[in-house]
């Protein structure tokens, strides 16, 4: 008998100015106001205004992204832990997610166009069945018992491999 492979995959979404879904352009929004008031306790007294320039030469800079990160929260619980953007073979958002991160790329206090994030969805453990063509076929994680019990059948998505969606962990289960 094959090992069963459990596998948690990560989407990062990344949102800059050019954000073209209204949930995207209100996470852009929010996360350069919350950056632009959480960076004046950093630059103040100081010449820099870019995120990379904090994170160089401000101690403690680093800790911004996380100052940053509520911002989002609302946003995020909007998703009601589905993944936004990832669809399965027949076009439908499947994908849980049961964790997140922000991360920021780049911003300036002074520069809008600059700034852009990313939310990193961490999506729920998975049975990782079968690869067909550059699809993954695959099925929620469940315990033996909670499989339907018409012999056992667990219920599969196909997910197409595509940019940005990436195989976080895995693991073996014998």
């Amino acid at each position: 008998m094959m090992p069963k492979r459990v596998i948690v995959l990560c989407y990062r979404k990344i949102i800059d100015q050019g954000a073209a879904k209204a949930w995207d352009k209100m996470v852009f929004e929010s996360t350069y106001l919350e950056f632009k008031m959480q960076a004046q306790n950093f630059s103040l007294g100081t010449e820099y205004t870019s995120y990379a320039d904090l994170l160089r030469n401000v101690p403690n800079a680093q800790r911004l992204t996380g100052m940053v990160a509520p911002s989002v929260t609302g946003y995020v619980q909007q998703l009601n832990g589905i993944m936004p953007d990832i669809l399965n073979n027949l076009g439908r958002r499947f994908l849980t997610f049961n964790k997140f991160q922000l991360e920021i790329i780049n911003s300036d206090i002074n520069d809008k166009a600059k700034h852009q994030v990313a939310l990193n969805f961490y999506s729920e453990p998975m049975i990782w069945h079968d690869t067909i063509d550059n699809f993954l076929l695959i099925s929620d994680h469940l315990p033996e018992n909670k499989l339907s019990d018409e012999s056992r059948k667990a219920l599969t998505n196909l997910l197409q491999i595509q940019p940005y969606v990436n195989i976080y962990s895995l693991q073996y289960l014998i």
